[in-house]
């Protein structure tokens, strides 16, 4: 069977950006030995990661496995991420749908939002000390901005055309909410939540790495005080992959909550 012209670039097209991760993550292995094989560097080799990473299997931190550590990393960020998600969806709602309680809320939210989640960290530890709640709280602060943002902008630019269809079959408010405007926003709200999941990431490493005795940034911190350069150089790895893992699960989600996304990008 013969392909057609536009065909065989597709394919080759296909192949090319099958190809290219591939070449990306070679490039990046052939710096990292390149880099650690310079005299002047105490940077770790590959074969030194991986040997920290088998010592790590027989001899656990703080009693716990690497696994484990990963765990409680992501145990505090689902916990933050569910919270910020309920709470992030339903404020953002709120604010974008209607003027009233934006004009009241919307410039209290505005002043909270610049400031960054670590700065919150001196007054969550003096509140609550440095146990679970404080870091789970400190990561729900850094989740549920961009959820907040993102639902608000989604509902305050719906679509008039749909507006109107719901008052041709004379919706009330509450149908123009739940089967119009909130349907119509979806895809902004799943940006917010894909944000929110990067984020919560990110702001649970920092707030393990200024206190706690288990998680992937505590490992970091770890390595950092012990010259343990492997340890941290591992927990890095741990955090790309784990973060990339996530990220293609969000993915997944959006794809299957609001599969029209995937057409528009096709």
């Amino acid at each position: 069977m013969t392909l057609s012209k536009s065909e065989q670039q597709e394919r080759v097209r296909r192949t090319v950006y099958k190809i290219l991760p591939v070449i990306s993550i070679l490039l990046l292995l052939t710096l990292w030995v390149v880099a650690s094989g310079n005299d002047s560097t105490s940077f770790p080799s590959p074969m030194a990661v991986y040997d920290r990473f088998l010592k790590f299997m027989q001899k656990p931190i703080q009693k716990l496995s690497l696994w484990q550590h990963i765990l409680a990393s992501l145990g505090r960020v689902l916990v933050a991420l569910i919270a910020s998600w309920v709470l992030g969806i339903s404020f953002g709602i709120l604010i974008g749908w209607n003027k009233k309680a934006n004009a009241l809320l919307g410039p209290i939210f505005t002043a909270f939002r610049v400031v960054p989640p670590l700065a919150w960290i001196p007054l969550i530890t003096i509140w609550f000390g440095t146990g679970e709640f404080p870091k789970i709280l400190v990561v729900f602060i850094g989740a549920v901005m961009p959820v907040v943002v993102n639902t608000q902008a989604g509902m305050s630019n719906v679509d008039q055309q749909y507006l109107d269809v719901g008052r041709i079959f004379n919706a009330d408010k509450w149908q123009m909410l739940l089967d119009f405007a909130i349907p119509s926003a979806l895809d902004a709200i799943f940006a917010g939540v894909r944000t929110s999941a990067s984020a919560a990431w990110m702001v649970v490493l920092a707030a393990e790495m200024l206190g706690g005795k288990s998680g992937v940034g505590f490992l970091i911190t770890r390595g950092m005080d012990s010259g343990d350069l492997p340890l941290v150089l591992l927990s890095m790895i741990c955090i790309g992959i784990i973060g990339a893992i996530l990220a293609i699960a969000m993915q997944l989600i959006e794809r299957w909550v609001c599969p029209w996304t995937v057409r528009k990008s096709s």
